[in-house]
């Protein structure tokens, strides 16, 4: 039985520099080879022309270059583009682009499914099967702007399709932090994908611990799913508030603010008839605005 290939995806700039370290091949050789792999979405190692070729050979030995099936690819009349990727298993993933003037953005999934069970969404009623692997999180930015140079019509730039990224996807990012973060340092490495800290943003519902973890780690921008502007009808709609309530989860978000690349955070609220639109949930909502500089 052969071994199992190293799936490059699931590797950060400084881990692949170790990985082919093992190899003894020096640093510059490995972002050479992470330039291939995300700046020009190669998967043929051969094709690799720089790279020695006892280099290639041993690349093609242990590992691969390898995003999950896509399962649907479907495009709307404005552009927006939306894949379906089988990750295995019977689950499947969402990841949408949405192109505009000046600028596209790809919308990320970080899990099959989710935990976090709010009572408006649709994933929260599928359940939460598993966290998607780091590799497969990047496969999905690694993927769309492969096809969509080859597409190459309603995108900003030919060469860089995707010039924002939001985890805003499948799944709660922060409840799969160990596989986020990787996949936040290749989109935001220049030997990567090289997007600013401004265009690439987590959206959580609200994990305090892992807020205060990404401020440290990679501070990229933050959207908080808020949808209830007070403790009563967020613990109905957004069940974590009971465990980060509101004051907490404020507080977080100030304490996000003095590492994030925005100065606000965005709030997130879906608008549902006659649960969350009322007056004072108008009122209550500027409270919130006076305490937490946001959009």
């Amino acid at each position: 039985m052969s071994a199992q290939l190293d799936n490059l995806l699931d590797y950060s700039v400084p881990e692949l520099i170790q990985w082919c370290g093992n190899l003894g091949e020096k640093p510059f050789r490995a972002k050479q080879l992470a330039k291939w792999i995300h700046q020009s979405g190669m998967d043929n190692f051969d094709s690799m022309t720089d790279l020695a070729k006892s280099f290639r050979q041993n690349l093609s030995n242990r590992a691969c270059i390898k995003a999950p099936n896509i399962i649907s690819d479907n495009v709307s009349k404005d552009g927006t583009r939306k894949w379906l990727f089988d990750v295995g298993n019977g689950d499947a993933v969402e990841t949408v682009f949405i192109p505009e003037e000046r600028r596209g953005t790809l919308c990320v999934s970080s899990q099959a499914g989710c935990a976090v069970n709010c009572r408006f969404c649709s994933t929260g009623k599928q359940g939460f099967s598993r966290n998607l692997s780091t590799a497969e999180i990047v496969a999905q930015l690694w993927k769309a702007n492969v096809l969509l140079r080859e597409a190459g019509d309603r995108v900003y730039a030919q060469e860089r399709p995707v010039t924002n990224v939001v985890m805003m996807g499948m799944g709660e990012p922060l409840l799969n932090y160990d596989a986020l973060v990787p996949a936040l340092q290749l989109m935001l490495d220049d030997t990567a994908y090289g997007l600013s800290r401004r265009r690439v943003t987590v959206s959580t519902s609200g994990v305090v611990p892992f807020m205060d973890r990404l401020s440290q780690d990679c501070p990229v921008a933050l959207a908080v799913s808020l949808h209830a502007p007070n403790d009563a009808l967020r613990d109905h709609l957004v069940p974590l508030n009971k465990k980060y309530p509101l004051r907490e989860l404020l507080d977080a978000c100030l304490r996000y603010l003095k590492f994030a690349p925005r100065d606000f955070i965005t709030f997130e609220y879906v608008m549902l008839d006659g649960v969350n639109d009322k007056p004072e949930h108008a009122q209550q909502l500027l409270e919130i605005a006076k305490i937490v500089p946001c959009k």
